[in-house]
Order: C-alpha cells, then structure tokens, then sequence
C-alpha cells in the first residue's frame, strides 16, 4: 500500500531525507510512549511503520519478506517461540542486551 501510496515522491526524496523522517517519526513516537494517550500512540506507531516502508521500497528491499525470511515464526537468536533468550539490563531499564 505505501509503495502505492507514494512511490513517486518517495523516490524523488531520497534515502537520506526520508532517512531523516523515519528519524524524527521514530522520535514522536518515543515522545507519545511517554504520555498515556493510546489514539497519539497508534498513530506514531502507524508513522514509524509507513516511513519505514517507504525507506525499504526506495531502497527495493520488500520488508514483509525480509521481516518473514529473518524472523519466522521464531526468534532468530535462540530459534525457539516464543523467544527464550535472556537479557541483561545496561545501563538504563530502557536499555537491553539480546543474549
């Protein structure tokens, strides 16, 4: 649907600049974790995922096969579902360590 959407002006931005939005979406996003509105929240959500899209098709990487070749039906790491590896906290409770 994204590549639908807004292949053209995709392309014509580039990968630096839509970059750049994915950036500033991902920082919304991080923005409205912190408050308790759900309806902000889906839509940062709804942001960081369309930019995202966008990012791969300028780049002619198809996300739903990539995410589906790495991840599944089981984590990559452990290969078990659901995932049984552990994680160690680093430095702050929002930082984790895959192990």
């Amino acid at each position: 649907m994204m590549k639908y959407l807004y292949i053209e002006s995709d392309k014509e931005r580039g990968v630096e600049a839509t970059f750049k939005w994915l950036s500033d979406e991902l920082q919304e996003l991080k923005e409205a974790l912190n408050n308790e509105n759900k309806t902000a929240l889906e839509k940062e959500f709804a942001d960081v995922l369309a930019w995202l899209a966008s990012l791969a098709n300028i780049t002619d990487v198809d996300l739903e096969k990539a995410a589906l070749e790495k991840y599944n039906h089981k984590c990559p790491k452990c290969q078990q579902a659901p995932c049984t590896c552990k994680f160690i906290k680093i430095k702050t409770n929002a930082s984790a360590q895959h192990l």
